[in-house]
């Protein structure tokens, strides 16, 4: 059975055992609260007379909703005002919708577990075992030690590499065909402090 009832200004769709938020209604938590404006009232697919048909409820609880934040301004006016709000609501648990009361489900019944069967007798320990191998002791070989073909300078054993089209390098006791450095001129330096002085030419 359900019904669409209609209280501060909303309307609801409730069945028994339906929990519901409200606007607040006047009462504590357990009081018993009678919705008598009842829009709409079914069974499955079918429709029922709501004339004197009412919703009984009971308060679990008042709470409050959400905080909404109330902010005004005008611009160039130097106005600003800031507010906040909590609606207060009242939560609802339906119990009866007419002569239709909630209906407690009733708890699965648990089957008993069979029981366990014992477990499997162990192997006889007279199971014949199976033959260990026999361990040999290790033969000896007479060998005499190779000598490391390998050469003890590290560089002979690791030659630098050359390019095959690489000229030969000089030798380094031979002097290096360099150019001389040029010594500095002396044409756009400062006059010696000791040193006359030219004369300007004359115009």
């Amino acid at each position: 059975m359900f019904a669409v009832v209609r209280t501060g200004g909303k309307q609801y769709r409730v069945h028994p055992g339906d929990k519901i938020v409200v606007e607040k209604l006047d009462g504590n938590a357990g009081d018993k609260v009678t919705l008598g404006e009842v829009l709409l009232a079914g069974d499955g697919g079918n429709l029922k007379s709501t004339d004197g048909l009412t919703v009984a409820a009971e308060i679990v609880a008042q709470a409050k909703g959400d905080k909404v934040t109330v902010f005004k301004k005008r611009r160039r006016h130097n106005y600003r005002r800031k507010k906040g709000h909590r609606q207060q609501h009242t939560i609802l648990k339906i119990v009866a919708i007419g002569d239709h009361k909630e209906q407690k489900k009733a708890a699965p019944k648990t089957e008993a577990a069979p029981a366990t069967e014992a477990p499997a007798p162990a192997k006889a320990s007279k199971a014949k075992e199976a033959p260990k191998p026999s361990v040999s002791e290790p033969a000896t070989v007479d060998a005499t030690p190779t000598e490391n073909p390998a050469p003890n300078n590290e560089a002979q054993a690791n030659p630098p590499a050359q390019s095959v089209d690489a000229p030969p390098k000089a030798a380094k006791n031979k002097p290096a065909d360099k150019p001389t450095a040029k010594t500095a001129s002396t044409k756009n330096a400062a006059p010696a402090k000791g040193a006359a002085k030219k004369t300007p030419k004359g115009k």
